[in-house]
């Protein structure tokens, strides 16, 4: 009989599914450790010698973990570990894929509400006492037009909620959105075949892909490929009442380029989540545009139960797969965990 696989679980726990993991306690033997906020140094002791590690921020000595043979982590993004030797170890990597998407896509849709009826400018009416009825706080959104860069398991939730309201999709990908298999997903949620897009365009259309979007929501994953792949002249194909969505990560637009189309109100606004410094500094120019709505990265709701609930309900799927020998879901191909890569997108 083999010998127990040692697990190293360095989140935060959700207890019910933890209960039903240590069911398996003959074939695994667990060590749980304080979830790190980063990529830091741990001691050996600390450590172990894990098979499987669970955590969003792995260590930086994980050369020092030489049995280490899968990382299941906590995040959908995965540039923390650009600079680890997870392919070099021959680590397999998944990702919690589908843990976020309900409320992110929910976050996306919340803002083009706000820029649709212009709700910022209502809410100030309010504190002034002002009774306006202007037309444009009579908008509504059915019928718009939403591009939606990549479509990986958060873009096809912005899909799905997005044609639950009557809004038009087109979408820009890598590579073709048929069935996804082996990825994590919420029963009910996303666009498991790919069917909901109007119209699907390759890279090297920006040109017919840009200038008729109402909204255009980022949902690209960071990797060597995607940074900076908005830049001021595709930006500039946007149209002038077109908003900007970006829940994703900030460095997909190049900032310079996105402080110029706002500040010359080149484009109707952006909601931006994500940022190129945080927490964003309070001198920085993006605070004062009346054309930028700002949250401190709160679209993937992880303080909600129900992150960590969906985040250890895949953990304990793949651990399942694992003891099996059966494909793991969300599996990061190993070129994707390269920064020095610059392969085609």
């Amino acid at each position: 009989m083999r010998e127990p696989v040692d697990v190293l679980i360095a989140e935060e726990v959700y207890a019910p599914v933890l209960e039903e993991i240590r069911r398996h306690e003959g074939r695994l033997r667990l060590k749980i450790i304080p979830r790190q906020e980063r990529s830091r140094t741990l001691d050996l002791e600390l450590l172990g010698d894990p098979e499987i590690l669970m955590a969003t921020f792995p260590p930086r000595n994980l050369r020092d973990l030489g049995r280490l043979r899968w990382l299941q982590l906590g995040s959908a993004g995965y540039e923390q570990i650009f600079d680890l030797p997870v392919v070099e170890m021959g680590i397999t990597v998944t990702n919690a894929s589908g843990v976020s998407d309900v409320p992110i896509a929910e976050w996306c849709l919340l803002m083009m509400f706000l820029f649709e009826r212009d709700f910022r400018r209502v809410l100030d009416n309010q504190s002034a006492h002002l009774w306006d009825r202007d037309p444009k706080f009579q908008s509504e959104l059915r019928g718009r037009l939403v591009g939606i860069f990549g479509y990986g398991s958060i873009g096809r939730e912005v899909g799905r909620q997005c044609r639950a309201l009557g809004l038009r999709i087109w979408v820009m990908n890598r590579s073709a959105i048929g069935r996804r298999n082996n990825r994590f997903l919420v029963e009910g949620t996303g666009d498991p075949d790919g069917t909901l897009p109007e119209r699907v365009f390759r890279l090297d259309e920006m040109e017919e892909f840009l200038p008729p979007l109402d909204y255009l929501v980022l949902a690209l994953p960071r990797t060597p490929r995607t940074e900076g792949i908005l830049g001021e002249y595709h930006l500039r194909l946007l149209k002038p009442s077109a908003v900007l969505l970006n829940a994703a990560r900030a460095e997909l637009v190049e900032e310079s380029a996105l402080l110029a189309v706002l500040r010359e109100n080149r484009i109707a606004g952006a909601a931006l989540d994500v940022h190129y410094r945080f927490p964003l500094p309070a001198g920085h120019p993006f605070w004062e545009l009346q054309n930028v709505i700002l949250t401190p990265w709160i679209s993937g709701s992880t303080g909600s139960p129900y992150y960590l609930q969906r985040l250890w309900r895949l953990f304990k799927e793949n651990l399942g797969r694992y003891l099996a020998g059966a494909p793991l879901l969300n599996v990061i191909p190993p070129q994707e965990l390269v920064r020095e890569h610059r392969g085609t997108a």
